[in-house]
Order: structure tokens, then sequence, then C-alpha cells
């Protein structure tokens, strides 16, 4: 009797762990747009591979941190709807090794003669050489789940927490990625445009107009911009000024809700994204990275840049955690995330434009 009683518990804990397990593998896919019924067996599955199941108050064990690694991995390469141009821009993932990604850099072209008369040719050598490139690391801050949280609603609050620090790092993704497309500042290569509508409102900057977009297209042009794969990111002041003034833009808005596209009008693939750097009025120049605007001189801008020569990498993703299990004084799970990626023109030159917010007089 005794030993049925053994075998009893074990089998209900057993179950149990089935169970929990199983719960836990389709709500962490699910979440993260996955099939249920695919998280539930590899939540059981990994489980076994780890050589056990995981028993309750156990669930951020080295388990689940695989699966959840490997389902943030696999979220950063499914673009959000509203962030299709950055979908667009061609992966080079399959180029990086230990978080540094390898590129050849060009060391000239061959001169070329015409009519020449003089031989022997001249040997000229082309020096290509390697030019590593180290990936941005992007950290999330740390963020408590205790016991007692868990208590009562378990898992769900795990997955809630998982999702938000997914966001925020994708958010931050695209937005430094937005920053290094920009151009650095206004050259005879890297066109910086301003807006030439009426003054707003409030009287801090003029608007965009569809002239201003042609002006953007004239640019890319006198470039010699190759005309398919012209990308514009539009800032969201710079589509609300054209959703005032605009009929035709009014009437493509949102008509695309697949990619994000607002419409393609005068050559480009329109977008829009509200994380575009800002400029310094006075100095033509982008701001650096992280820099707070100021509003005597800053204003926001719009991003138009050919596609194909832009470059993405996604690096390395680290799951980090600390157990209740560990911490007598404060029983809370700590979680965080760091995330290695990059994203930047292959060349500026001839490639990226911007449209900034003119100052209003």
């Amino acid at each position: 009797m005794k030993h049925f009683k053994i075998y009893l518990m074990a089998f209900v804990a057993l179950l149990s762990a089935v169970a929990f397990n199983s719960v836990a593998g389709a709500t962490i896919f699910t979440v993260l747009g996955g099939n249920a019924l695919t998280g539930a067996i590899t939540g059981n599955a990994v489980s076994l591979l780890a050589g056990s199941f995981m028993p309750k108050g156990a669930m951020l064990d080295g388990v689940f941190a695989e699966i959840w690694t490997g389902q943030m991995i696999k979220a950063f390469r499914t673009a959000a709807e509203s962030l299709g141009w950055y979908d667009r821009i061609k992966s080079y993932d399959q180029y990086v090794d230990a978080d540094v990604i390898h590129f050849t850099e060009i060391g000239g072209d061959p001169t070329v003669l015409v009519n020449n008369t003089t031989y022997p040719l001249e040997i000229e050598t082309l020096e290509d050489a390697d030019k590593p490139i180290s990936l941005d690391k992007f950290d999330t801050t740390a963020t408590p789940v205790t016991d007692d949280e868990l208590h009562a609603c378990s898992y769900d609050k795990m997955a809630s927490v998982l999702e938000r620090h997914r966001a925020v790092l994708r958010e931050k993704v695209c937005e430094k990625a937005i920053h290094a497309i920009a151009p650095t500042k206004k050259t005879d290569n890297t066109p910086v445009l301003y807006t030439t509508g009426e003054t707003t409102a409030d009287g801090t900057r003029k608007k965009l107009t569809f002239a201003d977009l042609l002006e953007a297209k004239k640019a890319c042009d006198k470039l010699k911009m190759p005309k398919a794969d012209r990308i514009l990111v539009l800032c969201s002041d710079h589509v609300n000024d054209l959703l005032e003034t605009e009929q035709k833009f009014k009437e493509h808005y949102n008509i695309n809700q697949t990619e994000g596209k607002i419409a393609r009008l005068y050559g480009f693939d329109i977008y829009e994204y509200d994380g575009t750097p800002y400029y310094n009025t006075s100095t033509n120049a982008k701001l650096a990275w992280g820099a707070t605007p100021s509003s005597a001189t800053d204003r926001q801008c719009s991003v138009f840049y050919y596609n194909g020569r832009m470059m993405k990498a996604n690096g390395s993703v680290q799951f980090y955690h600390s157990e209740a299990r560990q911490d007598p004084l404060y029983h809370r799970n700590l979680v965080n995330f760091r995330k290695w990626g990059i994203c930047m023109p292959l060349t500026e030159k001839n490639s990226v434009g911007a449209i900034v917010s003119a100052k209003a007089s």
C-alpha cells in the first residue's frame, strides 16, 4: 500500500508537470504569435531533453530560458505592420560571427586607359581589406516578479513580462536603425531638405507639402539614386500635415494594412514611423544618438533612402534571470534580455537624405 501511494504521488506529479509544461509552452508561443499545440509539445520536449520535468516554482530554470530566447529571436525576424520599412532592409545575419559582422572594404577601382599606345601596361593592385563592425548592444532593465504575484496568476505574469521586454527592445532597435540611416549632415551627396508649408498652429515649424516630396524626388534623381526601392519614412507630424491638406494622400492612408506602407507617391514607397531623428536647423547636422532635442534649434525629420544600399544584422540574444528561491529576502525573480544587432547604410553617399521641419519664421 505504501509503495502504491508513492507510485500514485509520482504519477500525479508527472501529470502535473506535463500539464504545467504544456500550459507554459502554449502560453509563450501564443503570446509571441506561434501555435499553442506546438508550444505545448515543445515545452515538454525541451524539458525531457533537459533531464526532468519542471516542478512548480522552477519556471525560470534553463529549460524555458531556451524557449524564451528562441522565441525572442524569432520575434525579431518578424516585423510589426508599422515597421514594414525595417522588414524590407536586407538581412546580413549569416555574416555575423560572435556578434561582429565582417565586410570587405573595397580598395578602389582599376584605371581605365582610353586609346592607349604605351606597352607594357602598368600593373595596378587593388587592396581589399576585412572591415569588422561590432553589433550594437541593447539591454533591458531587470523586471522583478515576486512569488506572491505568481501565486495567483502563475505563468501569465511571466508571459506578459516577456512580451513587454520584446516590444521595447524592438522599438529601440528600430529607433537606432532609422537614426543610423538618416544622413549625418547636409552635403552634396547627402541632401537635407526643409519643409516649406504654412506655419503650424503652435508656431513651431512649417508643414510638409507635396512640393517638398517633389523636391526630395528631384534630389534623388540628381544623385542618380536607383528609382526602384526608394523608401520614404515620414514622421507622424509630416503624415498629419499631408492628411490635413492633400486629399490624394488621405485616400491612400491606411489602405495597406499588411506591410504598413501608406502609399507609393513620386517614386517613393511611403511609411510612417515616429522614431525618426532630429536635426539642428542651424548646422544642418543630425543630433547624436540619445541627445535631447532643443526646442530652440532642433526639429524632427522624415528620412528617404535607397533600400538596396541598406543592411541589418541580428546577433545573439541572451536571457538573464535570478530565481526567487535564491532570494531569501524578497522572494522575487529578476528577468531581462540582451540583444545584439545593427542596421546602417552600406554607404551614405548618394543613398540617403532627410526632410526636416523648418523653423517657423
